[in-house]
């Protein structure tokens, strides 16, 4: 993508960036599209953070890691959102809470550091930012709720539906997505199975009941 499509469709997504100054065309802001193939980290955990990313193409999800090698999706970021994690990191001046990968070849564009903060003197950048806190609060409220309270067998039953009837998925996708470790997930696919709820073969699932799957996940 050409540097004066990635502007035109930046301020697409992002309109309140029309009053910032410096504009963001302005040989000052010395913004270039960078284009990240799938699979690409942006950031990891307890690094500084080297700029603020805004999503052209693509997307991006931001997760935290244990110290057991387990990861849990806190949010995804595409065209037109904001990433809370990196607008934390640059208002406190503290290293990064979590980990930020590409899902799917995108194109972004980095706002450095000192530029997001002169670009948060606007009001209309600024209201943008803090409204993104308070959505991803939410998010992030009702993640927390799901992963205290709600049951796993529910949650599993949850992640698999709205997926189509064949899922091109692994059980360590599963849990990843889910915050637990593969081998309860793939205990609770085969409890299912043995229901005839799923039919399960090598990284795929085939739903086969999905309404007892709907029942379960409430």
């Amino acid at each position: 993508m050409t540097a004066m499509a990635s502007m035109a469709l930046l301020t697409d997504l992002y309109p309140s960036l029309v009053q910032v100054r410096p504009a963001p065309d302005a040989p000052e802001s010395g913004l270039q599209p960078l284009e990240a193939p799938a699979g690409s980290v942006l950031f990891s955990e307890n690094t500084a953070c080297q700029g603020f990313p805004l999503v052209l193409t693509g997307e991006i999800k931001v997760s935290r890691h244990s110290g057991d090698g387990r990861s849990l999706e806190l949010y995804r970021v595409v065209p037109g959102e904001l990433c809370l994690v990196s607008s934390a990191c640059l208002f406190r001046a503290q290293p990064l809470s979590a980990h930020g990968v590409t899902t799917k070849p995108s194109t972004l564009l980095l706002i450095r550091p000192e530029l997001f903060k002169r670009w948060l003197e606007t009001p209309a950048f600024r209201n943008d930012v803090l409204g993104l806190f308070a959505e991803r609060m939410a998010d992030l409220t009702s993640l927390i709720d799901a992963v205290a309270f709600q049951r796993l067998d529910r949650r599993l039953a949850a992640a698999l539906l709205g997926r189509g009837q064949l899922l091109n998925v692994t059980h360590q996708t599963l849990a990843d997505e889910l915050g637990t470790v593969r081998e309860m997930v793939t205990r609770l696919l085969r409890r299912f199975e043995r229901e005839g709820w799923v039919s399960l073969g090598r990284e795929h699932i085939q739903i086969v009941n999905g309404a007892a799957l709907r029942d379960l996940a409430g």
